[in-house]
Protein backbone atom coordinates (compact mmCIF):
# COMPACT_ATOMS: atom_id res chain seq x y z
CA UNK A 1 0.00 0.00 0.00
CA UNK A 2 1.51 3.39 -1.12
CA UNK A 3 1.55 6.40 1.45
CA UNK A 4 -1.43 8.60 1.46
CA UNK A 5 0.83 12.09 0.94
CA UNK A 6 -0.54 15.60 1.86
CA UNK A 7 0.72 16.54 -1.25
CA UNK A 8 -1.78 13.50 -3.06
CA UNK A 9 -4.81 15.15 -0.85
CA UNK A 10 -4.25 18.31 -2.00
CA UNK A 11 -3.66 17.40 -5.91
CA UNK A 12 -6.74 15.55 -5.53
CA UNK A 13 -8.95 18.14 -3.71
CA UNK A 14 -8.35 20.75 -6.66
CA UNK A 15 -8.62 18.04 -9.29
CA UNK A 16 -12.10 16.94 -8.57
CA UNK A 17 -13.09 19.57 -6.07
CA UNK A 18 -13.83 17.63 -3.16
CA UNK A 19 -13.24 18.13 0.68
CA UNK A 20 -10.12 17.18 1.96
CA UNK A 21 -11.32 14.19 4.48
CA UNK A 22 -13.55 12.96 1.18
CA UNK A 23 -9.74 13.35 -0.20
CA UNK A 24 -8.05 11.25 2.25
CA UNK A 25 -10.31 8.70 2.11
CA UNK A 26 -10.58 8.03 -1.36
CA UNK A 27 -6.98 7.56 -1.95
CA UNK A 28 -6.77 5.59 1.31
CA UNK A 29 -9.55 3.27 -0.05
CA UNK A 30 -7.16 2.81 -3.09
CA UNK A 31 -3.92 2.66 -1.48
CA UNK A 32 -2.79 5.70 -2.74
CA UNK A 33 -3.29 5.55 -6.75
CA UNK A 34 -4.54 8.69 -7.21
CA UNK A 35 -6.15 7.56 -11.01
CA UNK A 36 -8.35 5.25 -8.97
CA UNK A 37 -8.91 7.45 -5.95
CA UNK A 38 -10.35 9.96 -8.49
CA UNK A 39 -12.30 7.13 -10.11
CA UNK A 40 -13.73 6.45 -6.72
CA UNK A 41 -14.97 9.87 -6.17
CA UNK A 42 -16.04 10.03 -9.36
CA UNK A 43 -18.36 6.43 -8.39
CA UNK A 44 -19.43 8.15 -5.55
CA UNK A 45 -20.96 10.94 -7.67
CA UNK A 46 -18.14 13.18 -5.33
CA UNK A 47 -16.22 14.27 -8.70
CA UNK A 48 -18.08 16.04 -11.24
CA UNK A 49 -17.07 17.12 -14.55
CA UNK A 50 -14.38 14.99 -14.43
CA UNK A 51 -10.87 15.69 -16.38
CA UNK A 52 -11.91 19.33 -16.85
CA UNK A 53 -8.27 20.42 -17.12
CA UNK A 54 -8.33 18.74 -20.42
CA UNK A 55 -10.33 21.26 -22.02
CA UNK A 56 -9.36 24.68 -23.71
CA UNK A 57 -10.44 27.79 -21.92
CA UNK A 58 -10.20 30.61 -24.35
CA UNK A 59 -12.77 33.06 -22.33
CA UNK A 60 -12.74 34.81 -19.06
CA UNK A 61 -12.82 37.77 -17.19
CA UNK A 62 -9.84 40.21 -15.61
CA UNK A 63 -10.75 40.58 -12.37
CA UNK A 64 -9.30 43.57 -10.21
CA UNK A 65 -8.85 44.91 -7.01
CA UNK A 66 -7.45 48.34 -5.59
CA UNK A 67 -6.65 49.38 -2.11
CA UNK A 68 -6.56 53.00 -0.97
CA UNK A 69 -4.67 54.97 1.63
CA UNK A 70 -5.83 58.66 2.38
CA UNK A 71 -7.45 58.92 -0.35
CA UNK A 72 -5.38 57.88 -3.48
CA UNK A 73 -4.24 54.37 -4.74
CA UNK A 74 -1.65 52.32 -3.33
CA UNK A 75 -1.77 48.89 -4.01
CA UNK A 76 -3.44 47.12 -7.24
CA UNK A 77 -3.78 43.79 -8.50
CA UNK A 78 -5.44 42.37 -12.35
CA UNK A 79 -5.53 38.99 -12.59
CA UNK A 80 -6.83 36.93 -15.37
CA UNK A 81 -9.92 34.30 -14.51
CA UNK A 82 -10.07 31.89 -17.88
CA UNK A 83 -12.95 29.77 -18.64
CA UNK A 84 -15.08 27.82 -21.57
CA UNK A 85 -17.86 29.96 -22.38
CA UNK A 86 -18.73 33.74 -23.35
CA UNK A 87 -21.66 32.50 -21.21
CA UNK A 88 -19.66 31.77 -18.11
CA UNK A 89 -17.32 34.58 -18.61
CA UNK A 90 -19.93 36.82 -17.87
CA UNK A 91 -22.05 35.50 -15.41
CA UNK A 92 -21.88 37.87 -11.97
CA UNK A 93 -20.57 34.75 -10.03
CA UNK A 94 -17.29 34.13 -12.16
CA UNK A 95 -16.59 38.34 -12.36
CA UNK A 96 -17.33 37.81 -8.55
CA UNK A 97 -14.90 35.42 -8.09
CA UNK A 98 -12.69 37.24 -10.19
CA UNK A 99 -12.31 40.08 -8.14
CA UNK A 100 -12.34 38.26 -4.95
CA UNK A 101 -9.07 36.30 -5.98
CA UNK A 102 -7.78 39.57 -7.07
CA UNK A 103 -8.94 41.13 -3.81
CA UNK A 104 -6.72 37.95 -1.79
CA UNK A 105 -3.85 38.50 -4.02
CA UNK A 106 -3.62 42.17 -2.25
CA UNK A 107 -2.70 40.59 0.87
CA UNK A 108 -1.35 37.39 0.20
CA UNK A 109 1.24 38.24 -2.84
CA UNK A 110 2.08 34.93 -4.01
CA UNK A 111 4.51 34.73 -5.96
CA UNK A 112 3.65 31.69 -8.15
CA UNK A 113 -0.13 30.66 -9.38
CA UNK A 114 0.31 26.82 -8.66
CA UNK A 115 3.20 24.43 -7.55
CA UNK A 116 4.00 23.10 -11.29
CA UNK A 117 4.88 27.01 -11.49
CA UNK A 118 8.00 26.99 -8.81
CA UNK A 119 10.82 26.56 -10.71
CA UNK A 120 13.01 23.28 -9.47
CA UNK A 121 16.16 25.21 -8.49
CA UNK A 122 14.11 27.11 -6.02
CA UNK A 123 12.65 24.23 -4.56
CA UNK A 124 15.44 22.68 -4.29
CA UNK A 125 17.35 25.49 -2.61
CA UNK A 126 14.36 25.61 -0.41
CA UNK A 127 14.43 21.93 0.73
CA UNK A 128 18.09 21.77 1.40
CA UNK A 129 18.13 25.03 3.63
CA UNK A 130 15.24 23.73 5.69
CA UNK A 131 17.06 19.95 5.38
CA UNK A 132 19.93 22.02 7.12
CA UNK A 133 17.93 24.12 9.61
CA UNK A 134 16.99 20.55 10.69
CA UNK A 135 20.38 19.07 10.87
CA UNK A 136 21.39 21.96 12.93
CA UNK A 137 18.73 21.76 15.44
CA UNK A 138 20.22 18.10 16.16
CA UNK A 139 16.99 16.46 14.48
CA UNK A 140 17.69 12.58 13.46
CA UNK A 141 18.92 11.89 10.06
CA UNK A 142 15.91 9.69 9.55
CA UNK A 143 13.15 12.23 9.93
CA UNK A 144 15.02 14.78 8.39
CA UNK A 145 12.76 13.93 5.01
CA UNK A 146 9.33 14.06 6.87
CA UNK A 147 10.63 17.64 8.15
CA UNK A 148 11.03 18.58 5.10
CA UNK A 149 8.41 17.48 3.02
CA UNK A 150 6.31 18.64 5.93
CA UNK A 151 7.79 22.31 5.69
CA UNK A 152 7.49 22.25 2.19
CA UNK A 153 3.79 22.17 2.50
CA UNK A 154 3.92 25.35 4.54
CA UNK A 155 6.06 27.03 2.07
CA UNK A 156 3.60 26.33 -0.34
CA UNK A 157 0.91 27.70 1.40
CA UNK A 158 2.74 30.49 2.10
CA UNK A 159 3.67 31.03 -1.16
CA UNK A 160 1.63 29.73 -4.16
CA UNK A 161 -1.76 31.08 -4.82
CA UNK A 162 -3.76 28.00 -4.96
CA UNK A 163 -2.57 26.75 -1.48
CA UNK A 164 -3.26 29.60 -0.05
CA UNK A 165 -5.97 29.88 2.62
CA UNK A 166 -8.71 32.66 1.16
CA UNK A 167 -8.25 35.60 3.26
CA UNK A 168 -12.06 36.16 3.92
CA UNK A 169 -13.10 32.78 5.82
CA UNK A 170 -16.73 34.14 5.88
CA UNK A 171 -17.25 34.39 2.23
CA UNK A 172 -15.29 30.80 1.61
CA UNK A 173 -13.25 28.86 4.32
CA UNK A 174 -10.95 26.87 1.99
CA UNK A 175 -7.73 27.45 0.21
CA UNK A 176 -7.94 29.79 -3.34
CA UNK A 177 -7.13 26.54 -5.26
CA UNK A 178 -10.28 25.24 -3.61
CA UNK A 179 -12.53 28.17 -4.49
CA UNK A 180 -11.45 27.91 -8.20
CA UNK A 181 -12.30 23.91 -8.49
CA UNK A 182 -16.00 23.93 -6.68
CA UNK A 183 -16.95 27.17 -8.95
CA UNK A 184 -15.47 25.23 -12.07
CA UNK A 185 -17.49 22.25 -10.88
CA UNK A 186 -20.66 24.15 -10.10
CA UNK A 187 -20.32 26.22 -13.84
CA UNK A 188 -19.36 22.45 -15.27
CA UNK A 189 -16.25 24.15 -17.11
CA UNK A 190 -12.99 24.21 -17.34
CA UNK A 191 -11.71 27.38 -14.99
CA UNK A 192 -8.36 28.81 -13.57
CA UNK A 193 -6.22 31.64 -12.79
CA UNK A 194 -4.07 32.15 -15.77
CA UNK A 195 -1.93 35.09 -14.78
CA UNK A 196 -1.76 37.91 -12.20
CA UNK A 197 -0.03 41.37 -11.52
CA UNK A 198 0.44 43.10 -7.95
CA UNK A 199 1.37 46.21 -7.77
CA UNK A 200 2.54 48.61 -4.66
CA UNK A 201 3.72 51.79 -4.20
CA UNK A 202 7.41 51.35 -2.19
CA UNK A 203 7.73 47.61 -3.60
Amino acid sequence: MSEVTAKDIQKLRQTAGVGMMDAKKALTDAAGDFDKAFELLRERGQAQMAKRADREANEGTIGTYLHEQNGRPVLGVMIELACETDFVAKSDEFRQVADDVAMHISWGAPGWLQREHVEPETLEKERDLISRQAAAEGKPEKVIDKIVDGKIESWYADNVLYDQKFVNSDKFDGSVGEMISQLATRMGENISVRRMSRIAVGE
